[in-house]
């Protein structure tokens, strides 16, 4: 195992708990292949009826380790890719109910281990009144990951759109409204919540939808999601496949609208080519329609932006050196060209 995943039985349900707290337990390769040897044995195992995956304090995890990766080679990215979209497939295709606990900071790669948790095998995803979501890749010359495309490309309207563009984040009420999380139980009660489903999982008249009762059980009612209001103006302004057109409608607002004020500020402040990217990833991935399809896009894509300037420019810019000015190549926008973005999406062939 990895010195950052715990890993125990109780009753009969697992629990692996990411204990990387200094890196708000941001996943390096060995994280991702403990996870993954244990829940293929998990899974085969019949002593083990139901899966638990939780964090630290502050979160469940902030994503894949990017620093890592801005000092490896490109190989060992792509490796990396390879291994953790393995894992997100994986938990896609669980068969046994598998509850992450998404408490705290649930970002990039986070999503990836929670937020593909499938309900048909009883799995149902948690959250809390601390939890903050997002897929902020845009902001460091990268593209949502994860299979998380499909997930944005489902949510209602054009909000997956306008939060992965802009690089935005949500709480656990905007979560569920996304689709990418079931219930909402109190934080402070999450101990509690483990502890009841150990009892269940020791019980002989244990059922796969017994894991969804113990967690209703526990859950309240979240509050109404901001993100909800922003569907006035994302619909119409988010619509088509054109990030040009896009931010065109977003200046074109922004003089009456506080919203797309702010849409606009970090819209113009994100990699452009990476908008652009992430634009036509979102239009492609309902187009796949299977997780496993969306990775394979995904690995192709990740092939693509390493070897661009912009992804280690990002991560220096707002990561390493910590000055929050990239220069991205283009600077602008329009000044992207969509042969390149046509390219980037074959790059793994």
């Amino acid at each position: 195992m990895s010195d950052h995943v715990r890993s125990e039985v109780r009753g009969g349900l697992g629990i692996l708990t990411l204990d990387r707290p200094k890196a708000l337990n941001s996943l390096d390769d060995r994280m991702v292949l403990a996870m993954e040897r244990e829940l293929r044995r998990w899974a085969e195992s019949p002593d083990v009826r139901a899966v638990v995956v939780r964090g630290g304090v502050r979160g469940l995890c902030a994503g894949g380790d990017v620093r890592a990766l801005f000092t490896g080679t490109d190989e060992d990215a792509i490796r990396f890719w390879t291994d953790e979209y393995r894992l997100n497939a994986l938990i896609g295709a669980y068969p046994k109910p598998y509850i992450p606990l998404m408490d705290g900071i649930t970002m990039g790669g986070g999503l990836g281990i929670s937020a593909h948790a499938p309900g048909e095998s009883g799995s149902v995803r948690v959250v809390t009144e601390k939890t903050r979501v997002a897929m902020p890749e845009t902001r460091i010359g990268f593209t949502p990951d994860v299979g998380m495309s499909l997930l944005l490309a489902n949510a209602p309207g054009e909000l997956g759109t306008h939060l992965c563009l802009t690089s935005g984040q949500t709480d656990g009420a905007g979560a569920i409204l996304l689709g990418w999380a079931d219930v909402m139980v109190p934080s402070e009660r999450l101990g509690a919540l483990v502890d009841a489903l150990v009892a269940a999982s020791e019980r002989s008249d244990w059922a796969p939808s017994a894991a969804y009762d113990v967690v209703a059980s526990f859950a309240v009612e979240p509050p109404p999601a901001a993100l909800a209001e922003e569907r006035a103006w994302a619909d119409d302004v988010y619509a088509g496949d054109s990030a040009t057109e896009i931010l065109g409608r977003l200046t074109e607002l922004a003089s009456t609208n506080t919203a797309a004020a702010d849409a606009l500020r970090e819209v113009r402040a994100v990699c452009p080519f990476s908008v652009a990217v992430t634009l036509a990833a979102l239009r492609r991935s309902p187009k796949l329609g299977l997780l496993e399809a969306v990775l394979a896009q995904d690995l192709a894509l990740g092939a693509a932006m390493v070897r661009r300037t912009d992804f280690r420019e990002g991560v220096r810019a707002l990561l390493i050196d910590k000055d929050g000015a990239p220069q991205w190549s283009p600077g602008r926008i329009e000044d992207v060209d969509p042969v390149g973005v046509e390219a980037a999406f074959a790059a793994g062939s």
